[in-house]
């Protein structure tokens, strides 16, 4: 083999770069989103060994997947390099070497794995074992064989030592399609007529496209000037007929082909064995993917042509060799040449700027074809994926009317549709979608006549018309069609567990998660969405561990993180709160504009009595969210419960401006006024205005009683405590209450009551400040009690779900609630001295 100089190396990198150079500002596009952006298989928490256990896309090479690209460039080098490796197994007087062909079976291997074509490697080793290293030629094999067979000789040594090194590569060659064959299961791909036309069609129709699209590829290898990302669907209509005047195409290059093999194999000579290698480069790689013996995926893809390309340019260049030996085209084929590099040179770094994105990509294809569904739905997506909903839906309706019978393409009408929040023209073009599915037919598996993702029709229609409440059943009904169609339909299963949830049918769910589960144990969504099962079965410990199984799959997973940290917050058990906290630490490092994570840092802090801290996490959700309301509130009640309760007006004001409804906030901000600013005025509209909006709230009722006290107007102290009483018979301090004051007004007698001085007596002022202490004593236990209460909100309504993170407040802990009951205890003795004072006792 000729040696490359350095200057050559150097001239062939700079041409390269210079051509390409531009492709570096592209982004991924097209399948790239699907082969690396999405492909968990690049995750570096998934084990080494799925790699030879999925395919390009991630997905398990035993599913109802289509024959994949492995990256045609990585594929090529490891074919050069077996092909290179073999061409130095021949050694001296013809002999062996067999350190080389064991690195050539190990490469081809390595070729395999990164694409199928890569095995084809070992048909070029041997053409050129026989042809080129044996020097062999079509008629001297066939006249040794004649001789062989008439008995009129036996086989050469030199041929023994061939035959021997080739059936060590054929031996491997069928022990790698063995080891394909047990990975798919023994079971081709199953692909739709959108996907490939031709392969689903009667004959001749069949045989006519198939051998047409032969001079097709032909075509682009000698005039790349129409390319197109996508040669699905309707891009080439089908030869249908043998008059079909694209016949002629066909004969012609079988003709053409056929005389560059005879020339090949009949004649000796450099030539003939360039061309010989140049065919086998351009025809055997070809072959997995010319649906000559098998269909595949698509009609033309120009990804199959790479290592085609290099036979051909093999080609071009021999001839150009040919023609420039000759003095008198000499000239001309240099300039010739110089063309050639300049206008292709032009055209990639054209064609490079069409892969900057997939709106330019697609719409780069729709130039060259117009009949492609796909192209039209791909633009589509484009848009959808900048937002231009209104766009994209003229191009998805496009693909509707360029292929009516298009799933697919009315399905992303009925999607668009449903963004745009027009939901009765999404749920028609969901049930066009649903009615161009294919029939079940008795005794023949479904799965096999229908792609998969068309089965999402179902799935889309359901959770359309589950937001109706009253069509919860036939949404249910459709997930169970679906299920029912294809029982591995691991997404029907998954919809179907939020529905039931919906319909507060925990257990069905449970059901449909852990079958769902039996399909996909590595999916850390479905251990997710099991957890949130288990919380809405009271079990606690279940959900758990279930959260903490999608944290190891995925220690990233944001819920489990922040709801999986809410529930060991809420279990009351401290030792689980560090933890807790650093899931919450990791969920806003996730998530820094969450204001969530922050409150619930605070709210732990709180837990652990670190003030300062709670402090700090509260301003800093405050911060994320202005109108955060259970932070404001909580905030302003750890100053309260601090003795910073002027600190903690400002933020009360803030909450009651946003939300002037807030009860406790009311309640706390009229206890502040009273106590601390000594403004009753202030402090009774607060109560007053809690009574506007519940007229039956104890606390807002009691606290207003006060007021009146303070006020010293007794006789509608009395009457207020009379009613408070009347609203909770059971609380035993309202009646004592009403009793002090029934007490007090009998003690100073009408004719007093009604001399009070402006200003209060003496004596009444000591006894009114009694009653005041008694109404902060009372007032602390209450506040205690609103945080409890407050806590007990959120654990009914604030359900670890996936769409509401609820901004309620969790629950205290076992040791805080005991701590309250202990001050509850402090203030009812408390409350015992000042009513025997009250008394005179």
């Amino acid at each position: 083999m000729a040696d490359v100089s350095l200057k050559e190396a150097a001239l062939i990198v700079g041409v390269v770069t210079a051509c390409y150079w531009n492709s570096l500002f592209c982004g991924f596009v097209f399948d790239d989103v699907s082969a690396i952006l999405d492909n968990k298989d690049l995750h570096p928490s998934t084990p080494l060994k799925n790699l030879f256990q999925n395919d390009f896309w991630g997905t398990p090479m035993s599913e109802v997947t289509g024959v994949v690209g492995r990256a045609e460039l990585l594929s090529s080098i490891f074919f050069l390099a077996a092909f290179l490796s073999y061409t130095k197994s021949k050694g001296p007087d013809n002999t062996i070497v067999w350190t080389p062909i064991g690195v050539t079976v190990f490469l081809v291997a390595v070729a395999t794995l990164c694409k199928e074509q890569g095995i084809t490697v070992v048909g070029i080793c041997c053409v050129y074992e026989v042809f080129i290293a044996q020097g062999y030629t079509l008629p001297v094999l066939l006249d040794t064989a004649v001789q062989i067979l008439r008995g009129k000789g036996s086989i050469p040594f030199s041929m023994l030592q061939t035959l021997l090194k080739l059936i060590v590569l054929m031996f491997s060659t069928l022990l790698l399609v063995v080891v394909r064959v047990q990975v798919i299961q023994s079971q081709l791909p199953v692909f739709t007529r959108f996907d490939n036309p031709a392969a689903v069609s009667p004959s001749p129709a069949r045989q006519l496209t198939f051998n047409y699209l032969l001079p097709v590829n032909a075509w682009l290898l000698l005039n790349p000037s129409e390319l197109c990302c996508d040669w699905t669907m309707g891009t080439i209509p089908l030869v249908e007929s043998l008059l079909d005047v694209r016949n002629v195409a066909t004969l012609t290059f079988f003709c053409f082909l056929g005389s560059l093999l005879v020339f090949s194999l009949r004649y000796p000579g450099d030539s003939s064995k360039t061309v010989l290698m140049a065919l086998c480069l351009i025809v055997l790689p070809f072959i997995p993917a010319s649906n000559l013996f098998f269909p595949v995926g698509f009609v033309v893809a120009e990804r199959v042509l790479y290592v085609p390309s290099m036979g051909f340019c093999i080609l071009v260049a021999h001839g150009w060799k040919k023609l420039s030996n000759k003095s008198v085209l000499r000239k001309i084929s240099w300039v010739c040449l110089a063309a050639v590099l300049f206008t292709h040179a032009l055209k990639t770094l054209h064609r490079n700027w069409d892969w900057e994105s997939e709106y330019t990509l697609f719409m780069s294809a729709l130039k060259v074809n117009k009949n492609n569904a796909k192209l039209w739905n791909n633009v589509g997506h484009a848009l959808e994926n900048e937002k231009n909903f209104e766009r994209a839906l003229q191009f998805f309706i496009q693909a509707t009317q360029v292929q009516p019978d298009d799933i697919g393409a009315h399905m992303n009408v009925g999607r668009t549709y449903k963004n745009l929040n027009k939901t009765k023209e999404a749920e028609e073009s969901y049930m066009i979608a649903k009615s161009l599915m294919p029939q079940i037919i008795p005794g023949k598996k479904y799965a096999a006549r229908v792609a998969p993702n068309h089965l999402n029709v179902y799935i889309n229609l359901a959770n359309l018309i589950r937001a109706n409440e009253s069509r919860l059943e036939e949404a249910d009904q459709l997930y169970r069609q679906a299920i029912s169609m294809r029982p591995d339909f691991k997404q029907a299963y998954i919809s179907r567990g939020e529905l039931l949830l919906k319909m507060n049918k925990p257990l069905k769910a449970k059901e449909a998660y852990l079958r769902a589960l039996e399909l996909d144990r590595t999916n850390a969504d479905l251990w997710y969405n099991l957890a949130i099962v288990y919380i809405e079965l009271k079990d606690p410990t279940e959900a758990l561990k279930n959260f903490n199984r999608a944290l190891e799959l995925n220690p990233t997973h944001k819920l489990a993180l922040f709801n999986s940290a809410l529930l060991m917050q809420e279990s009351g058990e401290a030792r689980l709160r560090p933890e807790a906290k650093q899931r919450l630490l990791h969920y806003v490092k996730e998530e820094p504009q969450d204001a969530n994570g922050y409150f619930n840092l605070g709210m732990l802090a709180m837990d652990d009595k670190k003030d300062m801290e709670a402090e700090a996490w509260m301003k800093k959700a405050i911060s994320l969210q202005p109108n955060f309301r259970s932070a404001l509130f909580n905030l302003a009640l750890l100053y309260s419960q601090t003795a910073k309760e002027l600190m903690a007006l400002p933020i009360l004001e803030d909450l009651l401006r946003y939300y002037p409804d807030h009860t406790k906030g009311l309640i706390l901000k009229g206890d502040i006024l009273m106590n601390q600013k000594k403004d009753i005025v202030g402090a009774k509209m607060c109560f007053e205005k809690i009574l506007e909006l519940d007229p039956n709230n104890v606390q807002g009722k009691h606290n207003l009683c006060v007021v009146y006290f303070e006020e010293r107007d007794l006789i509608k102290a009395e009457k207020c405590l009379v009613e408070t009483l009347a609203l909770a018979p059971h609380e035993e301090y309202i009646q004592r209450h009403l009793n002090i004051v029934r007490s007090k007004i009998a003690s100073l007698g009408a004719t007093e009551q009604s001399s009070f001085p402006p200003g209060g007596t003496a004596a009444a002022g000591g006894k009114k400040k009694s009653f005041q202490n008694l109404k902060e004593v009372k007032n602390e236990q209450k506040a205690a009690q609103t945080t409890i209460d407050n806590n007990k909100g959120h654990s009914k309504n604030g359900k670890l779900t996936e769409k509401n993170m609820d901004k309620e407040i969790p629950r205290r802990s076992t040791q805080e609630i005991k701590d309250i009951e202990k001050k509850r205890v402090a203030a009812l003795k408390r409350l015992e001295e000042i009513e025997r004072i009250l008394n005179g006792e």
